[in-house]
């Protein structure tokens, strides 16, 4: 009895080490599948930021292109990337590395696509925004898990400023106030950063305790501060005096979500008419008009909240609209 115990000890140890190995393994393929890094091409050499008007990543090649104009085809022709946003003088491209553990590649792109800095991170993909002038960018990428609507997540937001070459890798340091008093806590997590035209003020999600906020920040004085619950991916309207987010408005894990804007000066919000649930920070093509991801499209919807919603793109993502 005991030879035979001490011939099954090996077993059942190693099965005990397969079973863990293939949980894991299990864990890493189903966050490659959501989010399946494709080959990473460089654009074209025609293809560049020049032009005014819609870019976004075309979701059948995995690469940036371009929508001159409502009746306009799609140029298509720019580098591939997993999140994209271009702002001023400059463009992120967010890419999904091979490998396990998943890691980020931020890649900084002037306009005509030539590259200026690259960083690698921690992570998945997730979130990506440059400030109006280009020289503030920000992303965010999946840490731990791959999704909003479960508490089984953690995100890693880093700020690069482009003036000084300064890189915060993560923003969780940053002093925080909540309800007027200083806030510490093991779980604070940052994402879906949006700059103002003045590169120092920015507003963004922070989740603690179960709950989100909006908060404002000043990179300067490095501080934040909440400004109300329940307001995700803010994105602020270039004339600076409103936010479109997303608003969890049901526990349903199918729909929780639904765009609205916020106006600063009030704090009274208004929803827009998508009807559907939104997952995606939202990008104002103009101060009157809010773009967002839908269903694997870019659309459009009006910002006052009156209109309906409008196709913008099929088979889309990230939109931004350059002038």
């Amino acid at each position: 009895m005991n030879l035979r115990h001490g011939r099954l000890r090996p077993l059942l140890v190693l099965a005990a080490v397969l079973l863990l190995a293939g949980g894991s393994l299990g864990y890493v393929l189903h966050a490659r599948h959501r989010e399946r890094p494709a080959p990473h091409s460089a654009a074209d050499a025609s293809f560049s930021l020049a032009q005014p008007g819609l870019y976004f990543r075309d979701t059948a090649t995995g690469r940036v292109a371009h929508l001159p104009g409502p009746e306009a085809p799609r140029v298509p022709g720019g580098p591939s990337c997993d999140r994209f946003h271009a702002a001023g003088e400059h463009a992120l491209c967010l890419r999904l590395l091979p490998g396990a553990p998943p890691r980020t590649e931020a890649l900084v792109l002037d306009r005509q696509l030539r590259e200026v800095r690259r960083v690698t991170v921690p992570g998945i993909p997730n979130r990506a925004r440059v400030s109006a002038s280009g020289q503030l960018l920000s992303w965010t990428a999946f840490t731990t898990g791959d999704a909003y609507n479960t508490s089984a997540f953690s995100t890693r937001t880093s700020i690069l400023d482009l003036r000084t070459g300064y890189l915060v890798k993560s923003m969780e340091q940053i002093p925080l106030t909540v309800d007027g008093a200083r806030y510490h806590a093991s779980d604070v997590n940052y994402w879906g950063v949006s700059f103002a035209r003045d590169d120092n003020r920015f507003y963004a999600t922070v989740s603690t305790g179960g709950r989100t906020h909006l908060v404002e920040g000043d990179l300067r004085n490095w501080s934040a501060k909440a400004l109300r619950e329940n307001a995700e991916c803010p994105s602020l309207s270039p004339d600076g005096t409103r936010v479109a987010f997303k608003k969890k408005v049901s526990d349903d894990p199918r729909a929780p979500w639904r765009l609205y804007v916020l106006d600063l000066a009030t704090m009274r919000e208004h929803p827009l008419a998508e009807p559907h649930s939104v997952d995606d920070q939202p990008a104002w093509l103009d101060d009157a008009t809010v773009g967002y991801g839908l269903d694997g499209d870019v659309r459009s919807v009006p910002a006052d909240g009156t209109g309906p919603p409008r196709l913008l793109a099929p088979g889309a993502s990230s939109p931004a609209f350059l002038h």
